[in-house]
């Protein structure tokens, strides 16, 4: 049985992508960064604590936990917004930089204790961008819970001159390439 440690309806539409049965699990873990945590770390501390606090409830599963950061120019973590006006002052903060994004992932098979742990990085190069632009943005796609605060996978793909990533899911929440790599390790027929 496959777990998804995450009620993030973007893990959960990703996931479903590889056409493999899953159930979805709350995990219940304080995402509160410790004081002076890099982005990086924040994310793979946060999607092995996941993937470990459902996997103790579901000993026969294999576990997916998953977090990403978004770590501004100025080395700032973004989180989610929560509202417009949060969602329009990330991205003022963001146009014309570069920023990072750490999407991280932990498979946990609660079986054997076995885990797999990696971090799949993205930078994303926002034009410059002007605050009717912005608001425009904000209105029509409602970021609100998206680290950044755009969703790439819909109009925010509208505010950028590049992204590189070396798994283009990884930006919207979940890395599917390195998810199938630790899946298949862990005996999971992918696909």
């Amino acid at each position: 049985m496959l777990v998804l440690a995450s009620t993030s309806p973007y893990r959960r539409e990703l996931l479903a992508r590889l056409g493999l049965p899953f159930e979805v699990a709350s995990p219940g873990v304080d995402e509160t960064a410790a004081a002076g945590e890099s982005g990086e770390a924040l994310a793979l501390r946060l999607a092995q604590a996941k993937a470990r606090a459902v996997a103790a409830r579901h000993p026969g599963a294999r576990v997916i936990g998953s977090d990403q950061t978004c770590v501004a120019a100025d080395g700032a973590i973004l989180g989610k917004p929560g509202d417009a006006d949060a969602a329009r002052a990330q991205l003022a903060r963001l146009s014309g930089t570069v920023a990072t994004f750490h999407t991280a992932l932990c498979v946990v098979d609660a079986r054997s204790g076995r885990e797999w742990l990696g971090n799949s990085i993205t930078e994303a190069c926002f034009r410059d961008l002007d605050d009717d632009e912005i608001a425009r943005y904000v209105a029509q796609d409602r970021p609100l819970d998206c680290a950044g605060g755009f969703k790439v996978e819909a109009l925010g793909i509208a505010l950028f001159d590049a992204v590189h990533s070396d798994d283009p899911t990884a930006l919207v929440g979940l890395p599917l390439v390195m998810l199938c790599r630790f899946l298949r390790e862990a005996g999971v027929a992918v696909p």
